[in-house]
Parts: C-alpha cells; structure tokens; sequence
C-alpha cells in the first residue's frame, strides 16, 4: 500500500521544528515532542530509520544539519516512505539531474538550516502541492515549475542559474511526458545504446561456483527530433516463446535468457534486469598456495579468459592475499606486471591488455618475517578481480533489434555497445 503521510517535519539538530505541515487529523500535534523525548535525547538516534511510539511510526533521515521525518499513524509501507523523503529531498534541493532546472532557480543546490528559513514560504506551497490528503503526488520539477513559479533565496555560495526552458502548460495538461522537452530538432538523429553488466561471482579453491550472478542496465543516449516511438527487442526467453506460439513454429532467433528482476523508466524504457542462471564467466581462476615452513610461500595462480580469441579484456587486476608479515617478495609472469602492496597485503597482478583464449600465469616467491611468538593461522581472504570486457554479456542478452518511428520518417543511425565488468569477484583460496 502506498505511504498515507499524516504530518511532515524538518528539524534542526536541537529538535526545534523549522516546518511542518499536517496532513490528517489522526494525530495530534505534540506527535514531534515524543520523537524529541524517545528518539532524539536517547543515544538510539541512527541505530534505525524506522520507530514506533504509540501507535504511529516515525520515519526519518537526517540530510546535513536538518532531520526529515514523516509520522504515519497506519501500517504503511516502509520502502514508498523513505522513497518520498528522498525523491521530495531531490526535489527541493539536491544536485541531480533531474532536479536540476528547479534547484538552481529556487535554492542554488543548498539544504541546510538557513536554506530552509529562507525559502520557508516556498516549500510550504510545495508541500501542499505534492501531497494530497497524505498521499504523494506529482513530484516532477518540470511540471511543479509551472505552477509554483515563485523565486527562493539562493544560498551566497551556490552557483550562477542557468536559464532551462520550461514545456508548455497546455501541453502537459493534455498528455504531454515530464521528461522531454517539445519541438526538439537534431541535424544528425542518432541512437546509442549501452549494455552494460556487473558479473558477482564468488568461486571456491576447487573451482565451484558458490555463488554467482548479473546485474545490468540498458543505457540509452537519444538525439532524435520530435516524439518518436522506439521498439527495442532483445532475446528474452518470455518474448521470445510468445513470438513463436504466435508463428507456430519455433525460433530461430539462437539462445534465449530469462530475466529475473526488471524494472522500468517512466516511460516504459527497460532499464535494469538480473540474471541468475546460465551466466557466462569471463575468467576462471586457478590459485594455487602452499606454505613452506614458517617463512617461505609459493604463490602460483593461472587466469584463463573464456571469451572469444577475438576479443580482449581491459585493466584487468588481480590482487592475491598474502600475509601480514611479509617481508620479501619476487615474481614471474607471462603477461602484464607483479608487484607486492604493503598497504592491501595483497600481490597485485595487473593486465593492460588480455585477449581471449589464453592464459597467462603469475608465479612468486614470498619470504615472512621470522618471529619467536606462535605462528598466527593465515585465513586466506579470497583473490579479487577487477576487469572491463567491451562487446561480451555474460548474461548472454543480445539486442535483436531498434526500431524508430517518427512521423516526418527521417533515418536514424544506431549504435549498439557491450560492456561487461567485474562487480564482487571473487575466488577463495
């Protein structure tokens, strides 16, 4: 169930209310002075976001020297709560893009204090104006800013404010998005479309894969004119299998991938998925770690990239795990450059440049420092890898196609790239 808001505070660090505005009669309003008494004087503050104090919960964050916090009185959802708080924050005076035309003419990026004492007037009208009854409504800078056109006062610290141009009234009482501007115009129309992904991969010492899976997002850059309508198809296995029933015969269209988790944009624009199963990892790592006696150690590990030969690997890093009190250390190595770093306690292996199908290896000599006391057992933190591979998924999700239509019908050109990268990968020893 969406949050239901019965009041709204922004304190200062001593607990006075700078602003308020309730929403709902079902609490009263000495509501703050419990939040001050069980909250705020007792050494639980920032141990957790959410509490309960007769009968109503107090959700809140503390952003600079200002704590934001919202009463509600029913069993409201935690997650949309602190959704609002953050997408209000944004709105009134964060430095993202979105918010970007509406900080800069009312707060020039500031959210402290002072900021909130200067432009007390302001923020009353948008609270009243983005919350109805308790219920969040339109947080759209764009379209607030043609409403509320009212000027706040800058901090003397923020920057010069640039003049963005608002869309036109008419146009979003009638249908018009929030997120894109009318009338553009383009010389050159052009697509880029970015597939980008994190593989997570935790790997035993033998070689099992313990846990593992990818995270992506589908980044699109548009420089097209108009309002045109892109059809984006990828090898889903779902789309894929109602294409076939739909043709009754089946798909030619090669592997298929089932996408776990998605969510949208606004405008319907796949953004983010995860996969689980049938993950492609593009290394495989074989350490090997034995201990000679109670000063010597022989590290040799083996990185073997399963892309293909044609393509390569870029910054790729290893860092193996040594111990604390190491004193000397020498290497051998196929390919790239070794070096010990006191500061990690790791040997750092680094690879500019690594093509696929092969597998260079990394060979040292580690010397400990010699001492009287019992020897400490070593736990052997997992080697990490950090490595970029340009045109491979390890997902395995392709695009299949983009298709654009405008209604003047000019030719766009698309430009499609893979990146796969190393999220948390690791590999015991």
């Amino acid at each position: 169930m969406p949050v239901a808001a019965s009041a709204i505070y922004f304190l200062n660090l001593r607990g006075d209310v700078l602003i308020n505005r309730l929403y709902r009669d079902d609490v009263g309003g000495n509501m703050v002075d419990a939040f001050r008494l069980h909250i705020m004087q007792t050494k639980e503050l920032g141990t957790c976001p959410v509490w309960q104090i007769g009968g109503c919960s107090f959700f809140y964050m503390r952003i600079s020297n200002v704590y934001v916090v919202i009463v509600v009185s029913s069993n409201a959802n935690v997650a949309c709560a602190f959704k609002f708080v953050v997408e209000l924050l944004t709105l009134l005076f964060s430095g993202c893009m979105q918010a970007v035309a509406l900080f800069k003419s009312y707060f020039g990026g500031a959210f402290d204090e002072d900021a909130i004492r200067n432009n007390f007037v302001l923020i009353y009208e948008l609270l009243d104006e983005i919350m109805d009854f308790g219920y969040p409504q339109n947080l759209s800078p764009e379209i607030l800013k043609l409403y509320i056109t009212q000027e706040g006062v800058r901090s003397p610290f923020s920057s010069k404010p640039t003049d963005i141009p608002v869309p036109n009234a008419t146009l979003q009482v009638t249908g018009a998005v929030g997120w894109r501007r009318e009338g553009l115009v383009y010389k050159k129309n052009e697509v880029f479309l970015d597939i980008v992904e994190s593989v997570n991969l935790l790997m035993s010492s033998k070689g099992n894969v313990l846990r593992c899976d990818v995270t992506g997002k589908i980044l699109m850059k548009c420089f097209l004119s108009g309002m045109p309508d892109l059809k984006l198809g990828l090898n889903d296995k779902i789309g894929l299998e109602k294409e076939s029933q739909l043709k009754s015969r089946p798909t030619k269209s090669g592997k298929t991938i089932e996408l776990d988790d998605v969510t949208f944009h606004q405008c319907v624009n796949l953004t983010r998925y995860r996969i689980t199963e049938g993950v492609n990892l593009p290394f495989r790592v074989l350490p090997t770690i034995k201990e000679l006696g109670r000063t010597r150690m022989e590290v040799n590990v083996k990185v073997k990239s399963v892309y293909g030969a044609k393509m390569f690997a870029l910054g790729v890093v290893i860092k193996i795990p040594v111990p604390k009190q190491t004193a000397k250390t020498s290497f051998q190595v196929t390919s790239g450059q070794a070096k010990y770093n006191a500061a990690i306690d790791c040997v750092v292996w680094k690879i500019r440049k690594f093509p696929g199908q092969t597998e260079p290896t990394m060979s040292a000599e580690v010397e400990l420092i010699s001492t009287m006391a019992e020897k400490k057992s070593w736990t052997r933190p997992p080697i990490q890898m950090e490595f970029q591979v340009p045109m491979f998924t390890a997902s395995g999700l392709r695009v299949r196609f983009l298709k654009v239509w405008e209604k003047s019908g000019y030719n766009t050109v698309d430009w499609v790239r893979y990146i796969t990268k190393a999220g948390s990968y690791e590999i015991r020893c």
